[in-house]
């Protein structure tokens, strides 16, 4: 089912002492902002339930499998449990952040993410590395096949140096139009494989919602991930505030939140910006695990890439490695309004619009965290242009007339999210652009 994007995210609101009823459905259409009524999908948790099929298993050795690279694989199931504390403004604001540097808190009975255990007349293999977090996870294949693995092969390369960057746009569940275009430009096969050797490639995040499968898009980048490694490549993804929203709405569920618009609950909030059953039913703690494991800001050759079109990040921390820690650190906290403050500053957009302003804010990012250009998704290029709702009688000004990136903000942002949910074009874009 196609859900339109709205120029802002809906928030569910209801009376704080109302009863919470079930919901089946959605309306046909929806009141405006900040009149939203609650709707919970029948049997909703804030536990994640166990997997069909899943049975406990009685202890095992450890067992690796190395690597090309003499790197070991562990299950990527047995990663630290998630868990987020943040006071909101009114108007969804924060008052700051309060940790900072709080990246080193990790629960009593939580794994580190960095250390490794062994027995004790065990020893570290020759060529030991421990597991990080940006290792790609293996997990089930795209398009529904059957096993929890993927095997790759690894491809020697002769070139020297990284190979070409890729960027890719909103995905929003469009896994046709996503396969369309990454075999457009070489990246993969007619069987839907790695075939771009070293070349590298980030998703800008948004893989689900408001499209018919965000499931099978995780797989397909999750599967890529392993592929474009084996092959001397990679192919790595950023966290969006659609993430962030499927991870609060099967973790939480309707647990409620006081937002600045009210009470609230993800699973209201999922529902109402596109939220889709077949992919919560399908979602898996893999793909919860993968999620939550996603950086939020990276530089890629003088690029900085984000998920959003806001100065949030500042709130986070005064460098790349620092904000990203910060945001891990806050979401595996596990606490509900800590994470729906993470998902409402990260639906902020438009602080690069306006041509007083947005330059400003854009040099603010960069003198923070380097680089020349900043290349984000979250907010479609019609909605930036303005052209969305316009009556120009035949001049095409809509969502099908975006066939590229939108350069901006004297030149210092480049917007990626083409509007594949308004009939756009999905974007994969090699960088620096020619222009």
């Amino acid at each position: 089912m196609r859900t339109e994007t709205l120029r802002d995210f809906r928030v569910p609101v209801t009376e704080p002492a109302a009863p919470y009823a079930v919901s089946t459905g959605l309306p046909h259409e929806a009141p405006v902002y900040g009149e939203y009524p609650a709707y919970y999908e029948d049997g909703a948790r804030a536990a994640v339930p166990p997997q069909p099929g899943y049975a406990p298993q009685p202890p095992a050795p450890p067992v690796t499998q190395p690597d090309p690279h003499g790197e070991q694989h562990r299950d990527p199931r047995n990663d630290p449990r998630q868990d987020p504390r943040h006071e909101e403004h009114p108007h969804g604001r924060t008052q700051g952040h309060p940790h900072p540097h709080a990246h080193t808190h990790t629960h009593a009975d939580a794994e580190p993410v960095h250390s490794m255990t062994k027995g004790p007349e065990e020893e570290e293999p020759e060529g030991y590395t421990p597991t990080y977090r940006d290792l790609p996870v293996i997990g089930r294949t795209p398009l529904g096949g059957p096993g929890d693995t993927v095997q790759v092969q690894y491809v020697p390369q002769d070139a020297a140096g990284p190979g070409p960057l890729y960027v890719v746009g909103d995905v929003h569940g469009y896994l046709d139009e996503l396969v369309t275009e990454l075999r457009a430009q070489g990246l993969i096969d007619a069987e839907g494989r790695w075939s771009a050797g070293n070349a590298r490639l980030w998703f800008l995040g948004d893989f689900t919602d408001r499209g018919p499968d965000g499931i099978g898009v995780i797989d397909l980048v999750m599967r890529l991930s392993a592929e474009a490694a084996a092959a001397g490549g990679y192919c790595k993804a950023l966290m969006g505030n659609h993430e962030l929203l499927l991870i609060g709405a099967k973790r939480f569920g309707d647990t409620p939140v006081v937002s600045g618009a009210g009470t609230a609950t993800f699973q209201a909030a999922w529902l109402l910006n596109g939220g889709q059953r077949t992919d919560m039913e399908r979602l898996q703690d893999v793909h919860i695990q993968w999620m939550s494991r996603l950086d939020a800001a990276v530089l890629e050759e003088g690029h900085l890439l984000l998920h959003s079109d806001t100065t949030a990040y500042l709130d986070y921390g005064d460098s790349i490695e620092d904000v990203n820690d910060t945001i891990h650190e806050l979401l595996n906290r596990g606490d509900v309004d800590i994470t729906w403050d993470l998902f409402r500053k990260f639906t902020k957009r438009f602080a690069f619009r306006d041509e007083e302003t947005g330059p400003q804010a854009v040099r603010e990012l960069l003198d923070t965290y380097g680089g020349s250009r900043v290349v984000h998704g979250h907010s479609p290029i019609p909605y930036l242009l303005g052209e969305v709702g316009t009556e120009d009688g035949d001049e095409s000004r809509g969502p099908e007339a975006v066939d590229g990136p939108h350069v901006y903000a004297d030149g210092l942002a480049i917007a990626m999210d083409g509007g594949v949910t308004m009939a756009g074009k999905l974007l994969v874009v090699r960088l620096p652009l020619s222009d």
